[in-house]
């Protein structure tokens, strides 16, 4: 079985203040590598940089907005100037937006094409060149979805990114192998991280009760972003091109290539279930509120 040994190399990850990014950052660093980070989040940033120390790797982190071209150029050159490339980049900062397309604002879609979009093509403009030029090789890691690939109403904007990730990690892969640098792309499945509690909600996602039913459903399902970063790892070391994550991503993968239109069908039929387990929460959540009005 392949392993991935990193000694001596270094790791860069975005969206490391928790969820996967601080997962596969630790995991790396148990695999030998020093880490560079970066996030919005300053406060979560430093407690995963102390885990990383705590492993006596090194590390560089950074608060970024990844959606800004400027912030990113700024921090790829402050990398530079102290190591000639990255030898793994793993562009992973996201959020999430729950809605169908014609409850989506045209803000919403700015705001989450400027991050799950533009926060990988910027990690990808500024960081592949320098691991080209170097000539040594490398490895990318693109953090997609399942939704990347098996589409529902309820994601519309979301999946979108998603599979424009996916695109351009399979451009990349082709482009990139005469250099000698492997190009993943992941896709996790129900993964239970922050991003749930976080997401932005529109329309129906954004009644009562529907956040904590997906709360919920995540925490139920119990799949944490430890088991995605090894995972990660074990697709990097096998330089593998798609890397589908948790059991319900690899049968969404498998479906969706071997069985279209019966993926489909199902595709309906989860959402049509999912809509009356909302409202369902939904009247539970406004029984649960008159009753302590009744009682107040």
């Amino acid at each position: 079985m392949a392993t991935l040994d990193l000694a001596g190399k270094t790791a860069l990850v975005t969206g490391a203040a928790s969820g996967i990014g601080r997962a596969s950052a630790l995991a790396f660093a148990r695999a030998g590598a020093d880490l560079v980070v970066c996030d919005l989040n300053e406060a979560g940033l430093e407690e995963t940089a102390g885990m990383i120390r705590g492993l006596g790797r090194g590390v560089l982190a950074r608060r970024v907005d990844v959606a800004s071209r400027e912030a990113m150029g700024a921090f790829a050159a402050e990398v530079h100037r102290e190591r000639e490339a990255v030898d793994v980049l793993m562009n992973n900062a996201g959020v999430g937006l729950g809605a169908r397309f014609l409850e989506t604002p045209l803000e919403d879609w700015e705001w989450i094409l400027s991050i799950n979009l533009w926060g990988v093509i910027h990690g990808c403009h500024f960081f592949i060149p320098p691991m080209v030029a170097r000539g040594r090789g490398g490895h990318v890691v693109n953090v997609s979805s399942a939704a990347g690939y098996f589409a529902t109403a309820q994601l519309a904007a979301y999946s979108t990114t998603k599979f424009a990730v996916f695109g351009l990690s399979e451009v990349l892969r082709e482009e990139l192998l005469p250099h000698g640098i492997g190009v993943t792309t992941v896709c996790p499945g129900l993964i239970n991280t922050p991003i749930v509690a976080t997401s932005r909600l529109r329309g129906r996602a954004a009644s009562p009760g529907a956040r904590q039913f997906a709360i919920d459903a995540y925490r139920r399902r119990n799949y944490g972003p430890e088991r995605v970063a090894v995972n990660i790892l074990k697709a990097v070391a096998r330089n593998r091109a798609v890397a589908p994550i948790s059991p319900e991503a690899w049968a969404m993968y498998l479906m969706k290539r071997f069985a279209p239109r019966l993926t489909a069908r199902l595709n309906r039929a989860l959402a049509a279930r999912m809509e009356r387990a909302m409202a369902a929460s939904d009247a539970h959540a406004s029984a649960s509120s008159s009753g302590a009005a009744l009682g107040s």
